[in-house]
């Protein structure tokens, strides 16, 4: 059984979209759970009235994404977890084909999903994530009209947050998303530590999801985060070898961002991507001294190879 947790919070707007979408999927063995992070406007009535098979996990604040899907988690009865945002619109074959590729590769502890824009749907915003040995991750093909050039698994790192499947045994082994994180990045640092130990990340270009970009976030905010947050991954996850190999242009990738900020400096988010950097630096010793929670199987060689180069 596949357990779907989606997080919420005053996503009314978006909920009959996306939930309606799963009640035509033609794979049928799951259950939904929403995790409401303290919505006001209407959500949990909603559910009620409209999806009252769809469990309710609700909270009376807004915790976050990570909270909330780590809730989502410990609750979930099935053998694989599926994220899914609340502003996306799932294709009926979604389900089915994250089982396909999830039964072709029993090595494999995720599944990334193809994404694609809500309103330019011909056009994608992740064909699977990518990290490059710089450290910078990213979507692979976002914003390219999807021609079906990103329909093999070359260069996926692992899944996007916003629709990925998880089994459950990986998850218990190497733990949920990192809740310390706050906002953004937490789905690249559990990619880091699926890789880290050693799970094969499996790709689905047919498992199909419409999703409106930053529809629930974004700016400032999703600027500093991103600043902040990538430091702190690299500084948890990245191979001691590798940085040896790769330090220079991890540095350099690091000083680019923070002069597109200083030259964008009347902007709103370049601000906050500079604050969030500074942050980042602040707490590298912290971050640095939480590398040996992760579990490492893999050799650097075998991350190398599934890194972008530059």
């Amino acid at each position: 059984m596949f357990s779907l947790i989606i997080p919420t919070w005053n996503g009314l707007r978006f909920l009959p979209t996306c939930l309606n979408a799963l009640r035509v999927q033609t794979f049928r063995d799951f259950e939904v759970i929403v995790v409401d992070n303290g919505s006001t406007d209407g959500s949990r009535e909603f559910l009620a009235r409209e999806h009252p098979q769809t469990r309710v996990l609700a909270f009376d604040t807004n915790r976050g994404f990570a909270p909330a899907v780590n809730a989502g988690i410990r609750a979930a009865r099935g053998q694989v977890v599926v994220l899914l945002n609340n502003d996306t619109e799932a294709e009926p074959h979604w389900l089915e084909e994250l089982a396909r590729a999830l039964d072709a590769d029993p090595h494999a502890g995720m599944v990334a999903c193809k994404l694609r824009l809500f309103d330019r749907r011909d056009h994608l915003h992740s064909a699977g994530d990518f990290v490059r040995v710089d450290g910078i991750p990213g979507n692979r093909g976002v914003w390219e009209e999807d021609r079906g050039q990103y329909d093999d698994a070359r260069g996926v790192f692992g899944g996007c947050g916003a629709a990925v499947a998880y089994r459950q045994t990986m998850l218990a082994e190497i733990g949920g998303f990192d809740e310390a994180l706050g906002s953004y990045c937490e789905d690249v640092d559990l990619n880091w530590r699926a890789r880290l130990a050693g799970y094969a990340v499996a790709y689905a270009p047919r498992a199909v999801v419409y999703h409106r970009v930053s529809a629930t976030g974004g700016g400032a905010p999703a600027s500093f985060f991103v600043g902040r947050n990538t430091l702190w991954v690299l500084a948890k996850n990245y191979p001691r070898g590798l940085w040896k190999k790769y330090w220079r242009v991890i540095l350099a990738a690091q000083g680019r961002v923070t002069r597109d900020a200083l030259a964008n400096l009347r902007g709103a988010a370049a601000r906050a991507r500079l604050r969030g950097q500074i942050a980042g630096l602040l707490g590298l010793p912290r971050w640095l001294a939480r590398r040996g929670e992760v579990l490492r199987r893999a050799s650097d060689a075998d991350i190398e190879a599934v890194l972008t180069p530059v």
